[in-house]
């Protein structure tokens, strides 16, 4: 919970932050434009990704493969979409890396591929077993 506090107090103050910066550097209408247009750009390439991750996950269907990555990707793309829509440069720049194929895929594998942490505490022990006629048959030769 209070990390998600943090996260709403955090990134609008560092989008603010960065807006002034920004504003102060090209002026204050190429600033208020340059939000548009990312904004417009960002959901034009994440339309054509989500129509491309579609085409992807019904050829994996036809191939009778479980389409779990392409079920990632979109999601991802949805949240990148989301990332574009809220006005502000640090949300744009996410949003344009989870767009990216090759960043999204990276960013994917990395987060799936994790391994978990191994407990300490184990609750099994390994061992073979092995029966007893088994072994004397193999004496017997």
């Amino acid at each position: 919970m209070n990390t998600i506090l943090f996260f709403l107090i955090a990134v609008p103050a560092l989008e603010i932050f960065v807006i002034i910066k920004v504003g102060q550097n090209i002026g204050a209408f190429s600033t208020i434009s340059l939000i548009f247009l990312t904004a417009i750009v960002g959901i034009y390439f994440a339309k054509i990704e989500g129509l491309n991750t579609l085409r992807s996950g019904i050829h994996s269907v036809y191939k009778n493969k479980a389409p779990i990555f392409e079920i990632i990707s979109g999601a991802s793309i949805a949240v990148a979409a989301v990332f574009l829509i809220i006005p502000g440069f640090v949300t744009d720049c996410i949003g344009f890396v989870l767009l990216i194929p090759f960043t999204r895929k990276f960013i994917i594998n990395y987060f799936i591929n994790k391994e978990p942490p191994i407990s300490k505490k184990q609750n099994h022990i390994e061992g073979e077993i092995v029966k007893q006629e088994d072994k004397k048959e193999k004496d017997d030769f």
